[in-house]
């Protein structure tokens, strides 16, 4: 099969990685990639959001199926335009990607349908958010309604920081229109987990539970990231509150979208957290997340193809998916200054050290600049450790982590501490 993934993250890198041990799969192509997936793929100049032009490469090329990653073009619509050229593409369309474009939306679905979150109000208007804000007590999360890289949640742990966040999404429009709403919700305390899925309508298939790391800085402080580091599984969170999640959280919701007229299909991603009341529902994405793809897929012994076919076919409930028994730890490396703002154009040197000692390095923001491989991002690289354990896997990822160097290089040293307490 000839294949088109959209995206240029760690994401794709880690999908297009998974592909390419499918005896099925003939040629790989990657709008718009980056450096690592150069190595694996046919890398071509088409940004994630030209619709038409996407379209038109997959008809030129005779595709036989496309693969999106990123959340933007999901929740703009890009499967439905793959589907009204005939061209066979995985992942939600729009309407069922709206479960991540929307924070309302997902907020009032699982409302409606009685699936637990934490409790929340909603706004359009700044005056009607800040007087409610004000007769609220700290710490309070202020969320954007849309898409912002992950960046568009604050848990503010003073008022002060509460009413500045709301200023900034609001008001300084920091986050463009997707600020022009926003969810005020109950803080919930405790520790979270991402459980990543196949959905194919009522169809439920789990990966193995992982645990992401948002905050820049050790010890969860800090500006919230794209993410700084997972792991996979959870050996120290028992596997019944996984199992629970699944059944309270996971399937009643891709339950409701069917019921909503929106079925879901695709990977759906579901932030938890397990607080003294149960678990409870953070946030949802309608896509693989970045960077628990990096060790999720690591861990898959089913040909990943051959899932998103039994998907596309409306079989997956037929398909038994396998698992390794690796435990997997994915440190990000990142650029001086991310999440602000960050320079690009660093030398990277060390991948091929770091890879001969048997990580898995995923790149995020690469590029080639003169034969040389450079920063081009504010997360760099993912590098994956693999072990029997967890703390085998974590010292293998960090070890792989000194080899790599470029000025400006920052990266957490706490990632899958919590699995060791």
């Amino acid at each position: 099969m000839r294949i088109l993934v959209v995206g240029g993250g760690g994401r794709e890198h880690t999908i297009i990685w998974s592909l390419k041990k499918s005896e099925k799969v003939s040629e790989i192509y990657c709008a718009p990639g980056n450096a690592g997936i150069a190595q694996l793929a046919t890398c071509v100049p088409i940004a994630v959001d030209k619709f038409a032009e996407l379209v038109a490469f997959a008809k030129q090329e005779q595709i036989d199926l496309v693969i999106v990653g990123p959340d933007d073009p999901l929740a703009g619509g890009l499967i439905d335009a793959f589907e009204q050229a005939n061209i066979p593409a995985y992942g939600p369309n729009k309407a069922a990607a709206e479960i991540e474009g929307s924070k309302i939306f997902m907020k009032n679905l699982l409302k409606k349908y009685n699936i637990p979150t934490a409790a929340y109000e909603t706004f359009t208007d700044y005056e009607a958010a800040l007087t409610y804000l004000r007769q609220q007590s700290a710490p309070i999360v202020i969320k954007a309604d849309g898409l912002a890289a992950g960046k568009g949640v604050t848990v503010a742990m003073t008022m002060e920081e509460a009413e500045q966040a709301l200023h900034e999404a609001m008001v300084d429009k920091v986050f463009g229109a997707s600020g022009n709403q926003v969810v005020i919700e109950q803080f919930l305390q405790g520790q979270e987990m991402s459980i990543l899925a196949f959905v194919d309508g009522e169809t439920v298939k789990a990966m193995p539970a992982a645990q992401d790391h948002k905050p820049i800085f050790d010890g969860d402080k800090g500006p919230n990231t794209g993410g700084m580091g997972t792991y996979a599984p959870l050996p120290h969170i028992d596997p019944a509150i996984i199992a629970s999640a699944m059944e309270t959280i996971v399937v009643p919701t891709a339950k409701a979208m069917v019921q909503e007229g929106r079925p879901f299909r695709g990977v759906l991603f579901a932030g938890l957290i397990m607080t003294a009341d149960g678990v409870k529902t953070i946030e949802f994405n309608a896509r693989f997340g970045d960077p628990e793809t990096q060790v999720v897929l690591p861990k898959l012994e089913t040909d990943l193809l051959d899932i998103i076919l039994a998907s596309m076919n409306g079989k997956l409930d037929e398909l038994d998916i396998q698992w390794n028994d690796d435990a997997a730890v994915c440190v990000i490396i990142a650029s001086e200054g991310y999440p602000g703002s960050y320079e690009k154009g660093k030398v990277i040197t060390g991948i091929e050290e770091a890879e001969e000692q048997g990580a898995l390095v995923f790149h995020a923001g690469t590029a080639l600049q003169d034969g040389q491989l450079v920063t081009n991002g504010g997360r760099v690289l993912g590098v994956v450790g693999k072990g029997a354990s967890i703390a085998e896997a974590r010292e293998r990822a960090y070890e792989a982590v000194e080899k790599i160097t470029f000025a400006g290089k920052q990266s957490r040293t706490d990632i899958a501490l919590k699995a060791l307490v």
